[in-house]
């Protein structure tokens, strides 16, 4: 029993390790005593501010967001160590941090203090509020720097250079960046202070209660014992997981701990298991009802309802994990892998009436927020309903602790997000202030000419240039504010536009050479990273042409259809990727031939473009070489038998 727990602790500060390497946001101080209690307590209190803020606070929007920030900073320098040194000492806040802890948050609650003083003086602020402004935007950055990384600050730090380039004066940038709503305390930080803060505590709830084991165990009875089912068993759960989870990286590592193991011992290789857990978890931020709390954002920058953007979400989340389900069971049927042993795999109804329960909280997100209701409102209902639900049994039932764990563990969850979007802000900010975007546009028109195809193209690199290592929320603000202008310009619908650019945003992290997703997952297979990048990014090959087939046929997206359409265009789809599914692993029942594979990658990008025409002409070809592939399969059969005989 004791080299068994000794086996489970090394393990899971293995784990933690890789955590701390790949995702900033998890590489936390270790405190103990006084201290550690100290920040348990400021955790919560930063919580329940949120909570008395959602309920009964009504002060000015720029109040709220600049305290929101103002005490995450104040908490942020001393959580987040400066660098790897500090992080080694063990229950140790440095002094420095204590002061950068104090002047981080004092210019935010500075214009919280004098803050209709502020807005009276317009553009005309005092030199005292400008230092501060400078004193806030320098020290957020270097907290963001500890918590999400450089990637973000490289971009934002390059727009505020351009706004200095066009002649425009500090006072005038200071005045945009701190003091409007158009830049730090914009769009992006109002959302994660009033929605997405309610969801990530949501999150942290939910994890308490166990739904990650139930969700593994649910994949498990579902598809453990097809063949190669581990993989598939990560795919389920990473969907099912993408449904709370707001981190590509921290879900691979979560359920990766389990899900790769398992798939090398099954005889998938190594890259190959860790490339299906990060794409998994990569599709895990475009997985309606939450898309990592992407789907909030979409609504308030686009004016869309949320309900019609998780709807819409639908379809392109379903084709992307049917793309890599598929792929799987090729690869599985090729090497000759068998599924889990029968005795080791959950009975479904079993497991349905044991633990169904646990699926109540989001139910009841779901359903209150398809009638209407606010994502605050939904998202504190479903806490409520998390709390009552865990009481149903012993193993999932939350203790006066694992209450205050799971809202401290929300706010420091939070940390990341918060932070990422107040950065994000600036970029929109200066993009605002300079005219940036419409300068972009016209460059981009100007290289691309009149092919809209090729303009497209210019999009999709540079979002997954911009999306590198940068979180799904603030991914998608910088996506919004400067690639999806272009898109809208072309003639596409927001929504599709929106949509296009947030999945090539996504996809940065399983698309080498950053690919924070697939080397969170290569860390735990011991496999090259480079190489399961390219095995990511070539199992989410769905990723990579649906957003041009829904700009171009925003059927895709339900826009301007009916029923049946959307069931044709659903099952067309299916066939067109599991067309593209077979030319990727060049293996349906037997070895498929060069010819075969291109002539099946081109039926599926066929299929998948919603037309009669292309349908007819992509069902023909693949109908043809599936009949080729069985009727030869029957031919080797028998030839084996008449051998035997």
């Amino acid at each position: 029993m004791f080299g068994r727990n000794k086996k489970r602790k090394i393990e899971e500060e293995s784990l933690e390790s890789i955590l701390k390497e790949v995702d900033k946001e998890s590489n936390v101080r270790v405190l103990n005593g006084f201290k550690k209690h100290l920040m348990t307590g400021l955790l919560v209190a930063f919580a329940l501010y949120v909570f008395w803020m959602t309920l009964l606070g009504n002060p000015p929007e720029q109040v709220r967001r600049a305290s929101f920030l103002g005490a995450l900073i104040f908490i942020g320098f001393l959580l987040y160590p400066m660098n790897r040194k500090d992080a080694r000492k063990e229950n140790v806040i440095p002094w420095y941090d204590w002061v950068l802890s104090i002047l981080g948050a004092a210019p935010f609650f500075y214009y919280v203090i004098f803050f209709e003083e502020i807005v009276g003086k317009a553009v005309n602020i005092s030199p005292l509020e400008v230092y501060m402004a400078i004193l806030g935007v320098l020290l957020l950055a270097e907290l963001c720097r500890r918590v999400v990384g450089f990637p973000i600050l490289v971009v934002a730090a390059g727009f505020i250079l351009y706004a200095f380039s066009q002649g425009h004066s500090v006072r005038r940038i200071a005045h945009q960046l701190f003091y409007t709503t158009d830049g730090i305390l914009g769009t992006p930080l109002g959302v994660a202070a009033t929605f997405i803060v309610l969801f990530i505590i949501l999150g942290s709830f939910l994890e308490k209660t166990g739904i990650g084991t139930f969700f593994v165990d649910m994949a498990n009875s579902i598809a453990g014992g097809a063949s190669g089912g581990p993989a598939k068993v990560a795919v389920i759960s990473s969907a099912l997981e993408g449904m709370y989870s707001g981190s590509s990286v921290a879900n691979t590592v979560g359920s990766g701990s389990v899900t790769i193991p398992i798939m090398k011992n099954t005889g998938y290789k190594s890259e190959f298991a860790a490339a299906v857990e990060a794409a998994a978890s990569t599709g895990g931020q475009i997985m309606p009802p939450i898309m990592g709390a992407a789907a909030f954002l979409m609504a308030e920058m686009t004016g869309i309802p949320y309900a019609t953007i998780a709807v819409t979400a639908i379809l392109p989340a379903l084709l992307y994990f049917s793309g890599i389900f598929m792929m799987i069971h090729l690869e599985a049927k090729k090497l000759g892998l068998k599924g889990l042993p029968k005795e080791s795999i959950p009975n479904f109804f079993k497991l349905l009436l044991k633990k169904g329960y646990l699926f109540l909280p989001i139910v009841t997100l779901v359903v209150l927020m398809g009638e209407g209701r606010t994502p605050a409102y939904s998202a504190i209902y479903a806490i409520l309903t998390a709390i009552v639900v865990s009481m149903f049994h012993k193993d999932t039932r939350l203790t006066p602790a694992s209450f205050i764990d799971a809202l401290a563990g929300g706010s420091r969850n939070t940390m990341g997000v918060a932070i990422a979007c107040a950065i994000a802000g600036i970029i929109v900010g200066m993009v605002t202030l300079t005219g940036l975007g419409q300068d972009l546009l016209n460059g981009l028109l100007v290289v691309a000419g009149t092919s809209k195809f090729l303009a497209l193209f210019l999009t999709m690199v540079s979002c997954i240039i911009l999306g590198m290592g940068v979180p799904t929320t603030a991914n998608y603000v910088i996506m919004a504010t400067i690639t999806a202008p272009i898109v809208v310009s072309m003639g596409v619908p927001v929504l599709a536009a929106h949509m296009f650019v947030f999945y090539f945003g996504i996809v940065a992290d399983i698309t080498p050479p950053v690919a924070l997703a697939a080397y969170a997952g290569s860390a735990i297979a011991k496999s090259d990273p480079f190489k399961t990048g390219i095995q990511a990014t070539r199992l989410a090959i769905t990723a990579f042409i649906i957003p041009y087939i829904f700009v171009y046929n925003p059927q895709m997206l339900f826009i301007e259809t009916n029923a049946l359409e959307v069931i044709s265009i659903t099952i067309t789809s299916l066939l067109g990727v599991f067309g593209l599914s077979a030319a990727m692993e060049g293996f349906i029942k037997t070895d498929l031939k060069v010819f075969e594979r291109l002539l099946m990658a081109g039926a599926g990008l066929l299929l998948i473009d919603p037309n009669l025409v292309t349908d007819t002409l992509g069902i023909l070809v693949i109908g043809g070489i599936l009949f080729h592939q069985l009727r030869g399969t029957d031919k080797e059969k028998k030839a084996v038998r008449e051998a035997v005989s």
